[in-house]
């Protein structure tokens, strides 16, 4: 596997005309981008900032690696669009409106590929942020009086996002495929401290249940990162322990490309570009 590939001169903007709704910051929002040709199967990308990083352009060092895979698709066959928003949950990307969004532009033959979990953590009720999402994947519920929004609300689990995301998806005759979310840089006796009990597993689980491809990022990724060492790792991040350097998010893309080439389905067979072949499925 190639661990820092080449800088990317095809970063997504290119790839992609711009217009949608929300981002990051309320107050600099920037239109999320659509696809370039419409008449291309897209593959959709919904996430958090792991994914899409502020406006995508590398601001403060910092990128998703939603950015970077598109070098391994042939855009002359399907547009890569990454409509994943800094800062939301599973939760907050449906109640903020994004996810109606990107189902006004699905249709048969797309792809949505979906990784949350960072976010959903985080509180369920408070005047910051209200993001949080009640843990597992049952049909269990919290109600609320949102601080934030001063609406009423029922909070669901993080599964039962994933599910509605799936579900919605199907009707539209396009194919979800389920990302654990990528691990942290924290270490525990020489490991990377995986989400294995908790968001990674939960995110395979919905998978399962749903008949719907998986990419285990966070096993993926934590296994690359216990092979190049700490101090190597270090260099791969902008902050403390979240949020990755070009080339950490160049490696991260290419994870997903590994994780795209185990699946049994090959959804993206057709789709893949030269730099794709360089990467290893193990």
């Amino acid at each position: 596997m190639t661990l820092f590939p080449a800088s990317m001169g095809s970063i997504a903007a290119g790839q992609n005309k711009v217009a949608g709704n929300t981002n990051t910051s309320p107050s600099q929002r920037r239109p999320l981008p659509e696809p370039a040709d419409p008449k291309l199967p897209t593959l959709f990308l919904i996430g958090d900032s792991t994914v899409r990083n502020g406006q995508g352009d590398g601001a403060n060092g910092q990128w998703g690696w939603g950015e970077p895979i598109v070098a391994f698709f042939d855009t002359t066959k399907i547009n890569v669009v990454n409509r994943a928003v800094g800062g939301l949950s599973s939760r907050t990307y449906l109640t903020g409106g994004n996810w109606d969004q990107l189902l006004a532009m699905l249709k048969p033959g797309d792809f949505v590929m979906m990784q949350f979990g960072h976010n959903d953590s985080s509180a369920i009720n408070d005047d910051s942020r209200a993001r949080g999402t009640t843990k597992g994947t049952g049909d269990e519920t919290e109600e609320i009086d949102n601080l934030l929004t001063k609406q009423h609300e029922v909070v669901h689990s993080y599964g039962w996002y994933l599910r509605k995301f799936i579900a919605d998806t199907k009707a539209r005759g396009a194919t979800s495929i389920v990302c654990s979310p990528i691990p942290r840089k924290t270490w525990k006796d020489g490991k990377i401290a995986s989400d294995s009990e908790d968001y990674a597993k939960w995110a395979a689980d919905v998978a399962k249940s749903q008949n719907v491809a998986f990419v285990d990022l966070n096993e993926i990724i934590a296994y690359k990162y216990e092979d190049l060492g700490p101090e190597k790792v270090e260099l791969l991040f902008a902050d403390a322990n979240t949020h990755t350097t070009l080339a950490g998010a160049e490696l991260n893309a290419a994870c997903v490309i590994t994780g795209i080439k185990r699946l049994m389905s090959k959804p993206f067979a057709a789709f893949l570009s030269a730099k794709a072949s360089e990467i290893e499925k193990h």
